[in-house]
């Protein structure tokens, strides 16, 4: 098992049993009790739990979001897939805002080299589009979240607020016909709400298994949505649900 996929294991099931020792998380990696020590301190420097002598226990509640440290190592391949598609759908000469989360920071990497004006509402993003050259960044104002630097408070709003853009691209935390598109985050969820109001188009993009799951905070309903990008993962009856809503969904 490569790193990465070892950390969210353990991870999860300290977060789903509150508190595991190290000879459990042992014994369900298959990794050594020296290994699985060397990744609790990775994931305690990370916030995800705290040590202490022979285990470790959550710091994340069942539903809070796992870490942007975590979470940016996971399923590379398939959000550069899902970036290269919204990329796609993306005209030149376009305005558009970025939400924040790491499958819009691909999405930032894959406009990099285009004629837009994009603005991003992370600090990973605005980072990575920086040296763009031929793209106009605009930069939102707002207080980023630890870890995650996405930008949320009033300024964020007033930003967005001051704009009218092209194509909103937003990520989310969960999406459903019947619950439409949520996040984890309240502050966040007001920050899309008001990146969708300044936009003409919404395309949302999430990875397969975001379609079976609905997070805390309600951002808009699905039938907001003009696209949908996911992947082949994505349940085929919540796709079903999706489009007789009136969503476009394109697989990749």
């Amino acid at each position: 098992m490569v790193s990465t996929d070892r950390l969210r294991q353990i991870s999860d099931a300290v977060r789903e049993a509150g508190r595991v020792g190290v000879a459990e998380l042992a014994a369900l990696t298959g990794a050594s009790e020296m290994t699985i020590r060397r990744d609790l301190e990775v994931l305690a420097d990370q916030g995800v739990l705290e040590r202490y002598r022979g285990g470790a226990r959550s710091l994340l509640l069942r539903g809070d979001e796992p870490p942007f440290a975590l979470r940016v190592q996971e399923g590379q391949e398939t959000k550069r897939r899902l970036a290269a598609a919204v990329a796609e759908l993306i005209a030149d000469g376009e305005s558009v805002v970025l939400d924040s989360g790491t499958t819009c920071l691909e999405v930032a990497h894959a406009l990099e080299p285009r004629r837009l004006t994009v603005m991003p509402l992370s600090l990973h993003a605005a980072n990575a589009l920086a040296g763009a050259p031929r793209l106009t960044l605009l930069v939102p104002g707002g207080r980023p979240r630890p870890g995650e630097l996405a930008l949320t408070g009033p300024l964020t709003a007033a930003s967005l607020a001051a704009v009218r853009f092209d194509t909103a691209v937003i990520g989310c935390c969960g999406v459903t016909a019947t619950d439409g598109l949520t996040a984890y985050d309240l502050d966040d969820a007001a920050v899309k709400r008001a990146a969708i109001a300044s936009s003409r188009r919404i395309i949302a993009v999430a990875e397969g298994a975001k379609l079976s799951r609905t997070a805390l905070a309600f951002v808009t309903p699905a039938a907001a949505l003009h696209t949908l990008v996911t992947d082949e993962a994505a349940p085929g009856e919540e796709i079903d649900a999706l489009a007789a809503a009136g969503v476009t969904v394109r697989t990749v």
